[in-house]
């Protein structure tokens, strides 16, 4: 048997603060009683243990970020080691150094506001201002002792639309508090459509993006105009691929690259992943040519044959070949480009996002759940009914095509009584009819 503390309260009539601060020093374990946390080293990949220990070397995660008109803080659970004012943390994931002026703690009271504290042990959530290119999710830790700590996760945006604000003289407005919402919440996402010019905004479902437009008017001011909501569709290789690229000219100049790039399918935290087998030493090749490649390859691949974007994808740089006189940084980039092209024609599948769809109805509304689940593609997974049987529980997957209306829908099904919950659960390849109706035929 298992026992559950439950304690009652409410922050905004301060009922019960106290009693929860106690159970947590009471029940929670302490951060030195926690086992070491586990990283790899960036450059060998191997595994790191670090102990909550302040003799350990420094390594901590950044774990929220928050938009403030005096700076964006950043929020840092240390993990080993000893954070101070005034050190330089090293960001291994992406090869930078940031510097730590100052660090605080956060206070809920807002009289007592940020306090500046002179050291951060393990254990400890402090505060630092004005991080350059740190966001949530990356680790910190010293230059001397690099380690990558296990990052945070986030689900593929499922819903798109686009937005555009009433006055063209708030353009700019928009765009700055789009990016301050990107990087409050990393599940939130922004782009330019490069089709159409227009601004699309892209979240976990049409409640997260309705939450986002209340922002932008109630936090900035901005008065602004939503399309309809559009299934954020995506992409991936139907097989792998080798493929060899030449360029020969570059208009009608004469050129030289050469490229042999391997696309294939994989699955980890980045939706699409370049490297470079090359070995500069065997083959003395301009490291400049094989970075243009590699910046060409992931700006191609951000975008599938159909338009989407793609996913689960690999590009690793197997030869390359170049010539003193004619090669160039432009030919690279087409030779890129070209590799691309032949990766993808007619080789990608459709994916569409399937949500998680639970739905609890009193039993005599089941028939009708299920039935509207079926017409809808929905795959049912779980089906239980009460210990006393007068109300029942469907967990099914759906694509979310079939879902904009659900929640009133399942409302009508059941005469009020029912009640759903969606959340995202994967990306799986759309069928015939799907792709056929995107196309327009």
């Amino acid at each position: 048997r298992r026992i559950y503390p439950v304690l009652c309260g409410s922050g905004r009539e301060h009922i019960g603060i106290q009693p929860l601060l106690d159970a947590v020093v009471y029940y929670l374990p302490s951060p030195l009683d926690r086992p070491p946390v586990t990283g790899w080293d960036p450059k060998t990949h191997k595994e790191i243990r670090r102990k909550p220990d302040v003799k350990e070397p420094f390594c901590g995660l950044v774990f929220k970020a928050a938009w403030h008109p005096s700076g964006n803080r950043f929020f840092i659970r240390v993990y080993s080691g000893m954070m101070k004012p005034g050190m330089r943390a090293y960001n291994p994931g992406k090869d930078i150094k940031e510097n730590i002026p100052k660090l605080y703690h956060v206070h809920a009271d807002p009289a007592r506001g940020l306090e500046e504290i002179d050291r951060g042990p393990a254990g400890d959530i402090v505060c630092v201002i004005g991080l350059k290119g740190s966001v949530t999710g990356d680790t910190l830790c010293e230059t001397a002792h690099p380690i990558l700590l296990e990052p945070i996760t986030f689900a593929e945006a499922v819903v798109s639309q686009s937005i555009e604000p009433e006055s063209s003289a708030d353009k700019d407005k928009l765009a700055f508090a789009l990016e301050v919402l990107q990087l409050e919440d990393p599940t939130f996402k922004v782009r330019t459509d490069k089709e159409t010019g227009q601004t699309l905004m892209s979240g976990m479902g049409t409640l997260h993006l309705e939450v986002k437009k209340h922002r932008l008017e109630r936090d900035f001011r901005l008065k602004v105009r939503v399309g309809k909501p559009r299934v954020s569709y995506r992409e991936m290789l139907r097989e792998a691929r080798t493929v060899t690229a030449r360029i020969d000219r570059l208009g009608d100049k004469p050129a030289f690259a050469e490229l042999t790039v391997a696309f294939t399918n994989h699955k980890s935290d980045k939706p699409v992943e370049v490297t470079c087998a090359v070995d500069t030493e065997t083959q003395p090749i301009p490291p400049a040519f094989l970075a243009a490649a590699q910046r060409a390859l992931s700006e191609a691949l951000t975008t599938g044959e159909l338009g989407y974007p793609l996913m689960h994808t690999q590009a690793r740089i197997l030869e390359a070949r170049f010539d003193p006189q004619l090669s160039s940084e432009d030919a690279f980039v087409a030779a890129a480009i070209r590799a691309y092209q032949l990766a993808t024609q007619d080789n990608v599948l459709l994916l569409e996002p399937i949500m998680k769809v639970t739905v609890t109805t009193p039993q005599q509304f089941l028939g009708n759940i299920l039935g509207d689940l079926a017409a809808r593609r929905g795959e049912i997974d779980q089906q239980e009914l009460s210990p006393t049987g007068d109300r029942a529980e469907v967990v099914a997957r759906v694509p979310l095509a079939r879902l904009f209306t659900y929640a009133n829908e399942v409302r009508s099904l059941s005469q009020g009584r029912a009640a759903v919950t969606i959340e995202p659960y994967s990306y799986e390849p759309a069928p015939p009819e799907v792709l056929r109706e995107l196309l327009g035929e």
